[in-house]
């Protein structure tokens, strides 16, 4: 079975995207627009205190008419978290993201923040597997095992 461990190494880049918890959501949507991701870890000091997401400014922002530039992060950030070890399997992820319904889940190793991984990510690793699959039962049933 595929680990978290795994998707972060095919995704290849490690860079942990974050903003502090004081940021206006406007700094947050332009950093995420600069580095084409979908959330942003709020780190307070050395503390992770948060993720805020594009359904975050979405739902707690837009839908309320809120300015982006009065707007501080911690104001709409996610701050109820479900981290996974590096070790943990791919489908355990899946659950865990279905069950609390985010997309983006914080990686640790031995207590250390290592990365984030999000359904898209997982997603495209579970794609790659059954191609895979799909291309060895095909050599096998048209014989090119033997």
């Amino acid at each position: 079975m595929k680990t978290v461990k795994d998707v972060l190494e095919a995704k290849g880049n490690s860079q942990i995207w974050s903003i502090s918890p004081n940021a206006s959501a406007l700094e947050a949507v332009k950093l995420m627009d600069d580095k084409n991701v979908g959330a942003l870890l709020v780190i307070d000091g050395e503390k992770l205190v948060g993720v805020i997401a594009e359904r975050d400014i979405a739902r707690r922002l837009v839908l309320k008419s809120r300015s982006s530039r009065d707007t501080i992060v911690k104001d709409i950030m996610t701050s109820d978290l479900y981290g996974v070890p590096a070790d943990t399997e791919i489908e355990k992820c899946l659950m865990l993201m279905t069950e609390k319904r985010v997309r983006h889940l914080p990686v640790f190793e031995n207590d250390h923040l290592v990365g984030v991984i999000s359904i898209g990510n997982i997603v495209k690793s579970v794609i790659l597997r059954q191609d895979s699959l799909i291309e060895n039962l095909q050599d096998y049933i048209l014989g090119k095992y033997i």
